[in-house]
């Protein structure tokens, strides 16, 4: 099996890592107060960057998940906010509206998503449920040729950016989880409205959002029947991209953390030539390591999608790697690393995000727990290479 990335993927990922440490890292502080990268999204457009998930017939680059996760990992390691923006470029809801949309919605709205004019947001969690998908309370209500659109989402990234929403609901009122669908609905639609923010550690600002009996076409129901399943399908390409801003967190920190140990002295030498730090170094980077491992492993499954045990297992342990890495960063770098004038700390923060969103990692554990007792065979053993 070869993990090895193509030329093209390359060149790709030097181009995007080239802008993001020459321009990005040195906004990075800018966006912790909840202001929207919108410079960093004009020059991700200009690069081409925004269309990776937009087929080629509406102007994008049509780029495989491998190619998303290698620009979102690099991306994430100098800043946060403007990974988590671009991730509503390339996760869920472009490949929703990408392989669902009506071709008039689809013409209209990936054009627009390539040049960076239109912000997508996916609309998911509600007050009174999260990954409990099937206890949704928002509903379209289906009247003639109409949707009627009513309910409360909560949570929601770049609420305040966005030209169109991709909201998941029931339809009709059906109960459980077959009654899941999914529906468009634009900023300007009557009876919605953004009506709470919420500031996250990460940076980034979270919102609120009222659908009051917003009345939209037919057209804009995208997914109705069988809609759980192929939500479900879709999502796992967000079990690939979300953990690349995990791995990235943890490469931007490490670095950091290595340059600061070479140059900060203690004792009458660099604290680099401490057993003790070295260790820390050497951990840091096997957890990197396996974890990038798992992650592109499952990257290279998406046909459209990616494998949902492949890609649970890479989220589980990126998001969690994460954790560990970055709050080593900070304590290689002692009492500095505590403070906001280090990107330590700024990477720690965001990494808090990922064992969160995209389906808890106890969820996800659950998910992977399921799998192995259902497909481990008893003569054969561990669930192995040939499985997937």
């Amino acid at each position: 099996m070869k993990l090895r990335i193509t030329d093209q993927q390359r060149d790709l990922r030097e181009a995007v890592r080239a802008l993001a440490q020459d321009r990005f890292r040195a906004r990075a502080k800018h966006f912790m107060d909840g202001t929207f990268p919108w410079e960093n999204i004009r020059e991700l457009a200009e690069l081409g960057v925004l269309g990776m998930s937009v087929p080629e017939e509406y102007g994008g680059l049509g780029l495989s998940i491998m190619d998303t996760v290698l620009i979102l990992e690099e991306i994430a390691k100098v800043c946060y906010p403007t990974a988590m923006a671009v991730l509503g470029e390339a996760g869920v809801q472009t490949r929703v509206i990408a392989r669902y949309a009506p071709p008039a919605i689809r013409e209209r709205i990936l054009p627009r998503v390539v040049a960076g004019e239109c912000i997508l947001a996916v609309c998911m969690t509600e007050p009174h449920a999260g990954t409990d998908v099937a206890n949704y309370r928002t509903n379209a209500r289906i009247v003639g040729d109409r949707v009627i659109l009513k309910g409360t989402k909560t949570l929601i990234s770049r609420a305040r950016e966005a030209g169109m929403f991709v909201v998941f609901t029931r339809v009709d009122g059906k109960p459980g989880r077959e009654g899941i669908g999914c529906v468009l609905v634009e900023p300007a639609t009557p009876g919605f409205a953004v009506t709470g923010t919420f500031h996250t550690m990460g940076g980034e600002n979270l919102h609120e959002i009222q659908f009051d009996d917003c009345d939209l076409p037919l057209e804009n129901l995208v997914l109705r029947e069988d809609g759980f399943r192929r939500l479900l399908s879709a999502f796992n390409t967000q079990r690939c991209l979300n953990p690349a801003i995990s791995l990235g967190l943890a490469e931007g920190a490490f670095d950091e953390a290595v340059s600061y140990v070479r140059d900060r002295t203690a004792f009458g030498r660099p604290i680099a030539e401490h057993q003790g730090v070295r260790w820390k170094l050497a951990d840091m980077f096997k957890d990197i390591e396996a974890g990038r491992g798992l992650l592109y492993r499952a990257a290279l499954t998406a046909d459209p999608f990616p494998d949902p045990f492949l890609s649970a297992t890479a989220k589980v342990f990126c998001n969690e790697m994460s954790l560990r890495v970055t709050s080593e960063a900070v304590q290689l770098h002692g009492g500095f690393g505590f403070t906001d004038e280090y990107p330590v700390s700024r990477l720690y923060r965001g990494a808090r995000y990922g064992s969160i969103g995209g389906g808890t990692t106890e969820t996800l554990r659950d998910l992977i727990g399921k799998r192995i007792l259902a497909g481990t065979d008893r003569a054969r053993g561990i669930l192995g290479l040939d499985t997937h």
